[in-house]
């Protein structure tokens, strides 16, 4: 059954409604990042703001949420000179408590091993290397004493 022009020109007129409706709508923003938040204050104040006025709407914001561990990560960064000291001075204490009780660890375990006295090894007598099989006879001793350095043969 051929569709007649009435028909055509609604669903024309469907679709392009359709189509307009999807273009006018606005679109999504996403939240702003916890990085974004800390690097621009202004935005990070402004989320407060806002999610101060409305906190029923706002308790599932991701952007307040962001805002929120954004002022904790801010606030954590910028600490007392003096407390910072302090943990710097706790820090140094730790881990020299910690190298003292690796040193100990290591001489209790030193100890354990069984050590090996040289000198009361039992001796093993060394038998020199037999002499090598050769074919030719070995070369004859001469009767002259080899020379010494230093003195002059008569």
């Amino acid at each position: 059954m051929p569709y007649s022009t009435k028909q055509i020109l609604a669903c024309g007129w469907f679709c392009a409604a359709l189509l307009g409706s999807a273009a006018c709508s606005p679109r999504h923003i996403p939240a702003m990042t916890v990085a974004d938040l800390m690097e621009d204050r202004v935005a990070l104040d402004g989320v407060l703001l806002k999610c101060d006025q409305n906190p029923a709407k706002s308790r599932n914001n991701t952007e307040c949420a962001n805002a929120r561990i954004a002022i904790e990560r801010l606030a954590a960064k910028e600490v007392d000179p003096a407390l910072e000291e302090k943990r710097q001075a706790e820090f140094e204490r730790a881990r020299e408590e910690r190298r003292l009780a690796l040193e100990k660890q290591r001489a209790e375990e030193e100890a354990k091993k069984k050590k090996v006295d040289v000198y009361s090894l039992p001796v093993v007598p060394v038998e020199p290397a037999p002499p090598p099989a050769s074919t030719s006879a070995p070369p004859q001793p001469s009767a002259d004493p080899p020379p010494v350095a230093g003195t002059t043969t008569p």
